[in-house]
């Protein structure tokens, strides 16, 4: 359960809403102040304050603070609509749950409460001489807080929805679940082994896509009842009610298994979070509509078969250097990540696609021709069966037979090996 809530807590501080709320009630709570604190300030420093100059500065702040906080939110929705139209719509996810946008909007909301409670707190007369002081510095604080967010959000949203941008988020995403992954690829359970022939299926009551398994009720309740749990599905895996989650050592009551099925998350749509593959997938679709006849942009994928190689490299080099996993629950059997369907997610469609292009088909086997050659044995034969593709798709898609040769040089790099 600590999982569960730990996984929804992280969900909800990544909605603009919530984010936006926390900012607007530190707006307000930050207006309120000077009539809490009055006591505090000695009457005579603070005569010099009039409401007006406060209540003039709060007019313009509010005023102010209404159109920006409008210009963003049109600029920010324009940005999700450009990445979905120009990368792929699985990355406009990245950017609704970007913290520096939500930041600054955030920050724009929370100035305008502020503004606007501070006016009606003043025309009311709650504040006093005191407390107009402690308005007036909050406001100055508040100036120079939203000057700083202004001048960090003009820097931003030139870059924010272009394709590169869109790039480097999906990359940084997928490197950062590769990285949690490649320290824990059992997450922390016992490898996965051939159920017994008499074990009980799992089933799901609903249809989607696993997107968090939690692991630590899995173990919780195969421990009170006593059984041997074998998950059949990871991140990422489509489910539906004929399929199985799991396999159970024996047959369980129906409330035991209705919360062993509650383990795994089923939602509409997949995320980054214990799914890398998701991450490859959206940069796969990112470089197929670069290389669709209406874009024609193969530089784009060119770049994306660079990120992919960089990503798949540091996969390789942290299950090299990462210590051995950790065992924390020893009543669960679950598969690790398998690098073949890695090169699937990406190879086998770049191959298709990028076939009739000579530049691209180039960049696609050196990339192969790395992962192949590395010290990581898992990468071997997946390089070298999906270099052979690429070979067939080009054969029938180049024209020239110096074309096709020269790829047929660039993919004989694994005849060389032992």
């Amino acid at each position: 359960m600590k999982a569960t809530w730990k996984m929804l807590v992280v969900r909800t501080s990544r909605r603009l809403w919530f984010r936006s709320a926390l900012y607007g009630s530190f707006g307000v709570a930050s207006a309120l102040l000077g009539a809490v604190a009055k006591p505090l300030i000695p009457p005579g420093i603070a005569a010099q304050i009039g409401v007006s100059a406060v209540g003039n500065i709060l007019g313009i702040l509010a005023s102010s603070m209404l159109a920006v906080t409008t210009f963003s939110l049109s600029t920010m929705v324009a940005a999700y609509a450009a990445a979905s139209n120009n990368a792929t719509p699985r990355a406009s996810t990245l950017l609704i749950e970007d913290s520096g946008s939500q930041r600054a909007l955030a920050s724009f909301i929370g100035a305008f409460l502020f503004s606007i409670v501070g006016l009606i707190a003043l025309s009311t007369g709650v504040y006093g001489d005191s407390g107009r002081l402690i308005l007036f510095v909050a406001t100055i604080v508040m100036i120079v807080i939203i000057v700083v967010t202004l001048l960090r959000w003009i820097d931003q949203i030139s870059r924010l929805g272009r394709v590169s941008e869109t790039i480097d988020r999906v990359e940084r995403a997928t490197r950062e679940a590769m990285q949690t992954l490649a320290h824990a690829p059992r997450l922390h359970a016992m490898p996965y082994t051939t159920p017994p022939a008499d074990a009980v299926r799992l089933g799901s009551r609903h249809i989607g896509y696993i997107t968090n398994i939690d692991m630590a009720r899995l173990q919780e309740i195969a421990k009170a009842t006593d059984i041997q749990v074998w998950a059949e599905v990871s991140a990422g895996s489509f489910i539906t009610p004929d399929q199985s989650v799991a396999r159970l050592s024996r047959k369980v009551d129906e409330e035991t298994a209705l919360k062993l099925a509650d383990a795994f998350a089923v939602e509409d749509l997949r995320n980054f979070d214990q799914d890398p593959r998701f991450g490859l997938v959206a940069l796969t679709e990112i470089a197929q509509r670069a290389l669709s006849p209406a874009v024609n942009d193969p530089g784009t994928a060119i770049d994306i078969i660079g990120t992919v190689t960089r990503l798949l490299c540091g996969w390789a080099k942290a299950r090299q250097e990462c210590a051995p996993e950790e065992l924390r629950y020893p009543r669960i059997h679950v598969r690790a990540l398998d690098e073949r369907d890695c090169f699937e997610d990406v190879y086998a469609p770049l191959a298709r696609d990028s076939a009739s292009m000579l530049e691209v088909a180039i960049r696609l086997h050196k990339s192969l021709a790395t992962l192949g050659q590395l010290d990581y044995p898992a990468y071997r034969k997946p390089a070298v069966e999906h270099a052979d593709r690429a070979l067939q798709f080009s054969a029938g898609a180049l024209a020239l037979p110096a074309d096709q040769q020269r790829l047929v040089e660039l993919a004989a790099w694994h005849s060389h090996m032992p």
